[in-house]
């Protein structure tokens, strides 16, 4: 019995590069018939896979019409993740032969199932992530590029954007601080970064950027709320916040980053001060933590 030849990749890529098509070419000649499995996540469109099932499907039939294309979902295990490649192949064509075909830098290392795998050798330095990266900012003018930005951002799930909000407390006051051009105070914060090791060290980073070398106490956490922010107001996208406290120890807060002024208050004063109104919840929060209210 003749044996099926199958392609194992990801295929993140606006356009097959060399090493794409030497692969599917050098396949399509030793097997009449060729199935690749798309690896596909279950992270719902991000920078590393960008392009989803169905984009990667046609791609790859544009090049080769008689591909048979099936998804390949991800595993944490890799012991389970070759079961469900012997599983899927041997559900949708039993009783046929299949040899498993990559590279050195492929899924060979990963699998440990029951068919036959065969390394090609590489050409060249071709890169998906290369390509990706290359054409990142790159803009053109036809219907099918604003096309598929409508398909990518329609196709992606709500967001909620992690921020966070700093009550810095000192006898009996809270320090707050004053965008540029505006004429409301708020508590120091901003966004969450993925390089923060948790929220409280995004909330004492955000901080430091924004009211000087401040030495303060461990942050405490006080509660979240969904933020009314004038930017998200009309997206389905939305922002909740995570509000600490921590008691200052020493050091001058000097206004920084997007912080145009900071100040002291008396807690007492909070609600008798003009606060951005989407700070408003986080203030009667605090009072509330702190049994002022």
């Amino acid at each position: 019995m003749k044996t099926t030849g199958v392609i194992i990749a990801r295929f993140q890529t606006p356009y097959l590069h060399q090493g794409h098509t030497y692969l599917i070419d050098e396949i399509k000649a030793k097997h009449n018939k060729v199935v690749v499995l798309l690896g596909v996540t279950p992270v719902k469109g991000s920078r590393r896979n960008p392009f989803d099932f169905y984009t990667r499907e046609k791609l790859l039939k544009q090049y080769a019409p008689e591909l048979v294309v099936l998804p390949l979902s991800d595993h944490p295990s890799d012991v389970a993740w070759s079961q469900q490649i012997d599983s899927l192949l041997g559900s949708a064509f039993p009783q046929e032969h299949f040899v498993l075909y990559g590279s050195r830098n492929s899924f060979a290392p990963y699998y440990s199932g029951h068919l036959q795998v065969e390394l090609l050798p590489e050409l060249g330095e071709h890169s998906a992530t290369a390509i990706r990266d290359v054409n990142a900012d790159k803009v053109l003018d036809s219907s099918d590029f604003r096309m598929g930005i409508n398909y990518a951002y329609q196709n992606v799930y709500p967001k909620v954007y992690a921020t966070v909000d700093i009550a810095v407390l000192r006898n009996g006051q809270v320090l707050l601080g004053k965008k540029h051009n505006a004429a409301n105070w708020r508590f120091p914060g901003g966004f969450t970064d993925p390089t923060d090791d948790s929220f409280e060290a995004a909330a004492a980073r955000e901080l430091q950027e924004e009211c000087g070398e401040l030495v303060t106490e461990a942050m405490q956490y006080v509660g979240t709320a969904r933020i009314d922010d004038w930017r998200y107001r009309n997206e389905t996208d939305k922002i909740i916040t995570t509000l600490y406290k921590t008691a200052y120890i020493s050091g001058e807060a000097k206004a920084n980053d997007d912080i145009a002024e900071v100040a002291w208050f008396d807690l007492e004063m909070l609600n008798k001060i003009s606060i951005t109104p989407e700070h408003k919840p986080l203030v009667n929060m605090l009072l509330k933590n702190l049994n002022i209210i």
